[in-house]
């Protein structure tokens, strides 16, 4: 005999199909006119992204792909960090020599908290919203790395930009199964008594290196 739980369970597994067979043409019928792709050029796309991270109070720079080490180098050096967590599949090439890079393999929460910070790429970004998406695979690291340090140095390519949300979606689609992350600037709240804390749910400095 099946515990009352299983039973609720089972019944909403059965009504599931039912119900989904029964809403496909509802959803279908749905006029979407608001907008579904970009507008604008790459060049417009781009300023409109740099806009709104600085908006946001995110540091920003640029650099060609040839020189993304150097560029590293030199957001570290102004930040005087020395030395950074980085995911698995970060390119080597991309790591200053001078500077201390520790993969992220099996740290403990507690020493991560301790690093001085994480470096990831990124599986998309909406220039619009001025927003990053972390797939946390081998890349971007598990969410733990991205969520606890307390500065995130983040490589944006130019060419995984797109210019509205709902692209930003259909790019998400292909790894919807992945778990993501979506962040807008350094981690910020005004819930306790209205006044803005940063570095409450993430990290409370962000970096950008956008890779044209």
């Amino acid at each position: 005999m099946m515990d009352s739980k299983t039973v609720v369970l089972q019944k909403i597994r059965n009504a599931l199909p039912a119900q989904r067979e029964r809403r496909e043409p509802e959803y279908a019928a749905i006029q979407r006119k608001y907008l579904q792709a970009g507008e604008h050029d790459s060049a417009h796309r781009l300023a409109l992204f740099e806009q709104r991270l600085r908006d946001y109070d995110a540091g920003l720079h640029r650099c060609g792909s040839s020189t993304i080490a150097e560029t590293i180098a030199g957001v570290l050096r102004e930040r005087q960090k020395k030395s950074l967590l980085v995911a698995a599949e970060i390119p080597v090439k991309w790591l200053p020599q001078n500077l201390t890079f520790v993969h992220n393999d099996a740290l403990t929460y507690a020493e991560i908290d301790h690093s001085e910070g994480v470096l990831t790429g990124c599986a998309t970004a909406i220039a619009s919203t001025g927003t990053i998406v972390l797939r946390h695979s081998n890349e971007a690291g598990g969410r733990a790395l991205t969520l606890i340090p307390d500065y995130h140095l983040c490589i944006v390519h130019a060419e995984k930009v797109v210019e509205t949300v709902p692209e930003g979606l259909r790019q998400m689609a292909s790894f919807a199964a992945a778990a993501i992350t979506m962040i807008s600037g350094p981690s910020a709240t005004s819930d306790i008594e209205m006044t803005r804390i940063k570095g409450v749910h993430g990290p409370r400095t962000l970096d950008v290196i956008l890779v044209i």
